[in-house]
């Protein structure tokens, strides 16, 4: 098969999707043997030798994948203006590389930004590709998570998009049953062309390992309870619930709550604690793939969180780290959330109500007193992790295209 993806979001971005984008099109190629190719845009922190060219794309292969780099603007994400000028420029970059895709069987957009599904559906058409949607996030909910810009007009535009895009793909991807009610009720999404497949971990790459290591030593974890937050610091999380956590937790000695990572919100949560002069949260940066073996590895546990309301429109995928390391975590999210089904159903997790923070609190003391059980709630994560490990979910992915090209073969 012949597969394009369209993503602003692909290596070397830091970005979840990115980074999960990139290891689905290179276990194509390389485990099934997949052509396949990728309109991307400039990841934000590229190197200082990989500057854009005056071309509208420009062309480069990475472990068997063909990457058409659509050259845009590099803005700071922090700002509105900046995002939607990055945006706006990628789009128009990945418009005119839809035309140089050649002939594939498959073209999948996935919602970096939510508009390129619209440059990935034409690209299908004029080609005669099978179009699917993945749906990493679902608009115009998620975008009512910015705080400095809120537009009637773009919600109603971009609610209009999403529901031409779910009608008219051959195949729509959801990360989870509660994002596959939201389509079908909320958005008009054909039922029977929606499919589910999680979002992963690589359960080769993260296994559980000591917590005495050389991360939880520099970093003076190795004597302490470690409540654990990893992964982007954004808007989503609503991460100050865990930091009014902390605050209750004082009295715990050994514990510390960790927030790993970079993101919107870290410089104001940062000038909180140190207001408050909690000595109990300590803020660690991004760490890379190659090292967070050592950073699971030094928590006791976990937190995912996400606004209320949100669940659905967003599935934190976090959570298949978290699993594939084998450590237990507290899941402060809407009951209806896939992350919360996980913890229920692989008896692996414990539920805090979102945004309450002496629910968070009283759920991070049950670990904290309980260490048999945390323990082996940790085993139980590392069993359930196989039914969402990376070789798993690449292979459902792989099966669906061919499922859908072979119908469009016969017809």
């Amino acid at each position: 098969m012949n597969i394009c993806f369209f993503n602003r979001s692909y290596w070397p971005d830091q970005a979840a999707t990115g980074q999960l984008l990139t290891e689905l099109a290179e276990d194509l190629v390389n485990r099934h043997g997949c052509t396949v190719s990728v309109v991307a845009g400039r990841a934000l922190h590229a190197p200082a030798d990989a500057q854009p060219t005056r071309r509208m794309f420009d062309r480069e292969t990475r472990n068997g994948v063909t990457i058409l780099r659509a050259n845009g603007t590099r803005f700071s994400p922090v700002r509105f203006a900046g995002r939607a000028t990055n945006y706006l420029s990628y789009f128009t970059s990945a418009a005119v590389a839809g035309r140089a895709i050649g002939s594939p069987d498959v073209v999948v957009s996935l919602t970096d930004p939510p508009v390129v599904g619209l440059a990935a559906r034409a690209a299908a058409r004029r080609s005669g590709a099978r179009f699917v949607f993945l749906c990493e996030d679902v608009f115009p909910e998620v975008a009512s998570l910015l705080e400095d810009f809120h537009s009637k007009t773009v919600n109603r535009t971009l609610n209009h998009i999403n529901r031409s895009l779910l009608r008219s793909a051959d195949a729509t991807v959801a990360l989870g049953e509660r994002m596959r009610r939201r389509l079908v009720d909320e958005k008009g999404a054909p039922a029977s062309r929606i499919h589910v497949i999680h979002n992963w971990a690589d359960c080769e790459a993260i296994v559980p390992g000591s917590k005495d290591n050389s991360f939880s030593r520099a970093h003076g974890l190795a004597d302490r309870f470690v409540v654990m937050h990893s992964g982007n610091v954004g808007l989503s999380q609503n991460l100050d619930v865990l930091i009014e956590a902390a605050a209750r937790l004082q009295s715990k000695e050994k514990l510390v709550v960790v927030i790993v990572g970079d993101g919107a919100r870290r410089p104001a949560l940062e000038r909180e604690v140190e207001r408050r002069g909690l000595a109990n949260v300590r803020f660690l940066p991004y760490t890379p793939k190659d090292r967070l073996h050592g950073a699971f590895a030094s928590a006791d546990a976990f937190v995912v969180s996400l606004k209320a309301g949100i669940e659905g429109y967003i599935v934190p995928s976090k959570v298949y780290g978290i699993l594939a390391a084998g450590r237990p975590f507290v899941a402060a999210v809407d009951e209806s959330c896939e992350v919360a089904a996980i913890a229920r159903d692989h008896a692996c997790g414990v539920l805090a109500q979102p945004n309450d923070p002496d629910s968070l609190a009283a759920s991070i003391v049950s670990l904290y007193d309980n260490p048999h059980e945390a323990h082996a709630m940790g085993e139980r994560a590392r069993r359930a992790a196989l039914q969402f490990d990376r070789r798993v979910a690449v292979q459902a992915y792989y099966d669906l295209f061919a499922r859908i090209t072979s119908v469009a073969q016969a017809a």
